[in-house]
């Protein structure tokens, strides 16, 4: 008796779920086919297609070509809605075996947003002995204007990219014409492979890479195929080129960079997007053919300079055309920087190729005027340049052109001892009066330092005191210093002068550090710090920042980038009073006159003030190392801008960042 119980149960259930699916209503049907919609599931919305309409459209005609249209659209808040049917229309429905259900469909596109009003036709048919309905699709469901044969198209406008600028609105990047070269393929003449070979010469190209364009599918033998770039400049090596046979040019819009390695390191360049890049962008409507910035200001002002693509959308049908969205172009924004491209090109001339990094503000305003590092690349020569493997080139480099030095921090050596001064100063441990009494080219704590001694370059004839330390450079001086201070004064006078936090810049700038732990909990490591050795690295950059606090009553002012920042902001206030200011000026002014850049700088035209460095990097006390030489200086009548200069490996020559800054000081001056 169970048994049959179980089995009418079984038959029961089968019974309800037939009829589940022979009574299903196309309301339902047609809802459950939005749904696969609204998530664009293409496949699952082609599985409820009639048989005409998969007769008519085959699955990569309906899948394929939907998701190719929404991509290309960008298509996002897709939505589309149905009413469902009354029971009276479903009666009917049922019974007929067919229906039509009004339904609208919204969405966003690059264009704007689009809406219609469509309706779908439901047929009642068999598939697997089992009867369902089914949408008998046409191609007026993407857009009703595609109906009979209408072919939808897509137009985008290019917006003009916005220019990078200096204060006196010279351009540093900017558009341009230029000179797109190529070749006719039929006019290359009996001697095609001779004159590929030359035209791959001339403009550093293989020749293989010219067969490929001569190669690709559109190419047809009277059609312009362009090989390469050039600048409107480049007028010798065109009369070189159009001397062969097959060569012509057609003028085009290109990037171009007046400053060239002035500002290379600084502006950056564009390039080509990369598909990597069009994955990390998917949301900002890029596309394989557009450029996007790859380096420096270009690539940190992308979304600005860029600009908004203009968009068309339109059904061309029977010769008509229908605009079902447009959206205008709207070129990219200008950037205005504090930059002086006059003062960019002095420094990097003056510094001649050494490895360099150059920062130079305006002591009143903190804006700044000069960035450089050197040696540089010049960004034309890597979009327009005839250089085969530009790039390797740069690469191999020993002189590392393609680092940018004046982002990164150096240990400072001696340029940071003011500050030490100024920390003890402020925090009561240093009386710029009393002087300490040393004997002798080294000194060591004792118990803890083992044999590590810290050594000065002279003997002192008294006393030193803190005015005396700064023009002499006195490394022992400050060594004491900072261990009578101890660490946790000492480092929090460290951070008061910015160092261990970020540097608030527009530009990315390494944050300078104390130590890789921003402690120094080891004697012998805080007694390095103080005179710039150790493990603190500060950038050329909050170098010359720093010292603004020297020349402005304590207070320290935030460095600006664009002319569009508030001037004379202070970042840190009130670091020293103005009377200790002054006591560090009157030291700065004295190491010019008296102290260790008495020769450097014996070839001023105008008194100079300021501090020379040098940081030895070395992995053992008893090793050599390389030196890297420091100055960070300033007109002492006008104090109204701030140089400060770090040239790598110096040892033989310390002098000369300081003859270099005061050359630049004198060009800023002419």
């Amino acid at each position: 008796m169970r048994k049959l119980i179980v089995i009418a149960i079984i038959l029961l259930v089968g019974v309800i779920t037939a009829c589940s699916d022979d009574n299903a209503t196309p309301s339902d049907r047609f809802s459950n086919y939005i749904n696969h919609w609204n998530e664009k599931e293409f496949d699952k919305m082609y599985a409820m297609l009639s048989k005409s309409a998969k007769e008519n459209y085959p699955t990569e005609q309906f899948v394929d070509r939907y998701k190719k249209i929404y991509q290309d659209l960008n298509v996002s808040d897709l939505k589309i809605e149905a009413e469902p049917l009354s029971d009276k229309e479903s009666e009917k429905a049922m019974k007929d075996g067919k229906v039509s259900i009004p339904f609208s469909v919204s969405m966003k596109t690059t264009a704007g947003p689009i809406s219609f009003d469509y309706e779908a036709n439901l047929i009642k048919q068999e598939d697997k002995d089992k009867e369902n309905w089914y949408v008998d699709w046409d191609t007026g469901f993407i857009f009703p204007e595609m109906k009979d044969s209408g072919e939808l198209r897509i137009d985008s406008t290019t917006p003009a990219r916005g220019e990078i600028r200096d204060r006196n609105d010279m351009p540093l990047a900017m558009n341009d014409t230029i000179y797109e070269i190529g070749i006719v393929p039929e006019n290359l003449g009996e001697d095609a492979e001779q004159n590929k070979k030359k035209i791959a010469q001339l403009l550093g190209l293989s020749i293989e890479s010219i067969d490929e364009k001569l190669n690709a599918s559109w190419v047809e033998p009277n059609l312009f195929v362009p090989i390469a770039k050039i600048t409107k400049e480049d007028e010798a090596l065109w009369n070189e080129l159009v001397a062969i046979n097959g060569i012509t040019r057609q003028e085009t819009t290109g990037r171009i960079y007046p400053g060239g390695a002035a500002t290379g390191a600084l502006v950056g360049y564009i390039g080509q997007v990369t598909a990597e890049e069009l994955k990390k962008q998917k949301e900002n409507n890029y596309s394989a053919q557009d450029t996007i910035g790859k380096r420096g200001l270009e690539k940190l002002y992308e979304k600005q300079l860029r600009g908004i693509k203009g968009s068309t959308v339109k059904v061309i049908n029977d010769g008509e055309e229908t605009i079902l969205a447009e959206k205008e172009a709207k070129d990219g924004e200008n950037v205005k920087l504090t930059i002086d491209i006059n003062v960019q090109e002095k420094i990097y001339n003056t510094l001649d190729g050494d490895k360099s990094t150059t920062s130079v503000i305006d002591a009143k305003t903190g804006e700044t005027l000069g960035l450089v590092s050197s040696p540089s690349f010049d960004p034309n020569e890597i979009l327009y340049g005839t250089t085969t493997n530009i790039w390797k080139k740069l690469e191999e480099d020993k002189e590392n052109p393609l680092l940018n030095r004046f982002s990164s921090t150096y240990a400072p050596g001696s340029v940071i001892k003011p500050i030490t001064g100024a920390i003890g100063m402020k925090n009561g441990t240093i009386d710029p009066k009393e002087g300490l009494n040393i004997s002798g080219l080294t000194w060591s704590n004792g118990e803890g330092w083992g044999d590590y001694e810290v050594t000065r370059v002279s003997e002192s004839n008294g006393p030193v005191d803190l005015h005396d330390a700064i023009v002499r450079s006195d490394n022992i001086y400050f060594a004491m210093q900072a261990v009578d201070m101890g660490a946790k004064a000492y480092v929090e006078g460290l951070k008061a002068f910015g160092l261990g936090t970020d540097f608030p810049f527009e530009y990315p700038v390494t944050a300078s550090s104390i130590s890789t732990s921003e402690k120094l909990d080891d004697e012998v490591l805080l007694a390095n710090t103080s005179y710039g050795q150790g493990e603190v690295e500060m950038s050329s950059l909050h170098l010359a920042t720093a010292y603004t606090a020297f020349l402005n009553d304590g207070n320290m002012l935030k460095p600006t980038l664009l002319t569009s920042e508030e001037k004379a902001q202070v970042w840190k206030d009130k670091l020293i009073t103005p009377k200790q200011a002054n006591i560090i000026k009157e030291a700065l002014r004295d190491v010019v006159v008296d102290g260790t850049a008495k020769r450097s700088a014996k070839n001023a035209k105008f008194p100079v003030s300021g501090k020379t460095g040098t940081a030895e990097l070395k992995l053992t006390s008893d090793s050599d190392g390389q030196e890297n030489g420091w100055f960070v200086g300033y007109p002492t009548d006008d104090e109204d801008i701030i140089v400060s200069i770090m040239i790598e490996e110096t040892k033989g020559n310390s002098g000369l960042s300081t003859e270099k800054a005061v050359e630049i000081l004198h060009k800023m001056k002419e």
